[in-house]
């Protein structure tokens, strides 16, 4: 709790703005997890106050909601839960970097074939989480807790109501643009490859080369099907919240989607 009030003030007095931080934090890489320990994990989060108060500008305070600007031009592939291993998927997409039953929970295989889906959904079942989720390269979490870097890189971390042990990226929402058509979806895997690369889905960074054409984003077969994307395409994306998600199909299906939620939830009532 300490650290995360001494992270709160440093955000306060200075280190609000994510962009502040990342100039001193670069060289910190969250993969070799140097600041594990309390005491070391202080002593930096001082030494960013510090920066920051001797470059300080007027206070600003934390937007109001977490829209992002958007990110331009990047190499986006397609994914799918149950996804086997193979050269450009190193990883079995069965289980997620947040849900180690994320298939089952789902309801099954997400099959990218087209001819085994209809209107955005497999024909075979009506799917237990959305269909329209994406894959970012960064997890933050770390042996079941949040990576010491959280409360200085992710824009929606004061505004969040997270339970301890629980991501505060599961499940937040992504808009993602091709040409004039946008659709939205929920963010509920890590990659391509990386799990650490904060620097650009939080920063100004681009993708990390990668086998995939340092693509920075994966997309679910819904996505794919309502942008019209090729298996490799290019497109935009930003974060954004609930209340900027409109109406979509990708309002319509998962114990995930805060639609599907508030709408059960107002016919119990």
């Amino acid at each position: 709790m300490a650290i995360l009030a001494l992270a709160a003030l440093c955000l306060w007095v200075g280190c609000s703005r994510v962009a502040d931080v990342f100039g001193t934090f670069r060289q910190f890489d969250s993969s070799s997890s140097p600041y594990a320990a309390a005491a070391d994990f202080t002593k930096y989060v001082m030494k960013l106050c510090n920066a920051a108060v001797l470059k300080a500008e007027p206070m600003v305070k934390l937007p109001g909601h977490s829209q992002t600007p958007w990110k331009l031009d990047i190499v986006t592939t397609v994914f799918w839960i149950g996804e086997p291993a193979g050269p450009n998927n190193p990883v079995s997409n069965v289980r997620s970097s947040w849900d180690v039953n994320w298939t089952v929970n789902y309801g099954g295989y997400d099959p990218p074939e087209t001819s085994n889906r209809r209107d955005y959904i497999p024909v075979a079942f009506i799917p237990r989480q959305n269909p329209f989720y994406v894959a970012l390269p960064y997890n933050d979490m770390s042996n079941g807790e949040l990576k010491p870097e959280v409360p200085l890189i992710i824009p929606w971390f004061r505004q969040a109501r997270a339970a301890p042990g629980q991501s505060l990226c599961k499940g937040h929402w992504v808009a993602i643009r091709k040409g004039n058509r946008i659709c939205y979806a929920q963010w509920e895997d890590c990659g391509p490859f990386r799990t650490d690369n904060f620097h650009y889905v939080f920063g100004n960074e681009r993708p990390e080369p990668n086998a995939n054409g340092g693509a920075g984003l994966d997309v679910s077969p819904a996505v794919r099907d309502y942008l019209g994307l090729a298996p490799t395409d290019v497109t935009d994306w930003q974060f954004v919240e609930v209340r900027d998600v409109p109406l979509g199909p990708w309002r319509s299906y998962g114990d995930n989607n805060h639609f599907v939620l508030a709408r059960r939830q107002s016919e119990q009532q």
